[in-house]
């Protein structure tokens, strides 16, 4: 009878170590169940976190571009009225000059100036001869 018992005991010691197995299993696949969650909800939250940032600085570069360079339509618009204003300008100044100029110009291109104050009167004669 005591090897009967024994051997209930063995056996009863073998089920208990398989139902120990089974348990360490069943925490393992839990605990990797949970961390592949974990995992997941982890890159959510990370990807959410990227877009609201991403969001948040493009709204900023906007925010300080519009500062900077104001709207680009009335930019063009100033740099357009500011650009004719000089070409009229421009017009106006050469149309007050240029008749000063033309006379200057027809002054120096018909006058001849025969001043030879590098030569002397030898030097002159002999270049002369």
């Amino acid at each position: 009878m005591d090897s009967m018992k024994g051997q209930g005991g063995i056996q009863m010691l073998l089920t208990a170590e398989q139902e120990a197995r089974q348990i360490i299993s069943n925490a393992k696949n839990l605990k990797l169940t949970r961390l592949k969650q974990a995992k997941e909800e982890a890159e959510r939250e990370v990807k959410l976190y990227h877009s609201n940032m991403e969001a948040a600085h493009q709204k900023k570069i906007s925010e300080v571009s519009a500062q900077i360079f104001g709207s680009s339509g009335s930019n063009v618009k100033r740099l357009d009225e500011e650009t004719a204003m000089r070409i009229q300008s421009l017009k106006e100044s050469a149309s007050r000059v240029s008749s000063d100029v033309v006379a200057m110009l027809i002054k120096h291109v018909t006058t001849v100036k025969l001043d030879m104050w590098w030569f002397s009167v030898a030097e002159y004669e002999a270049y002369e001869k």
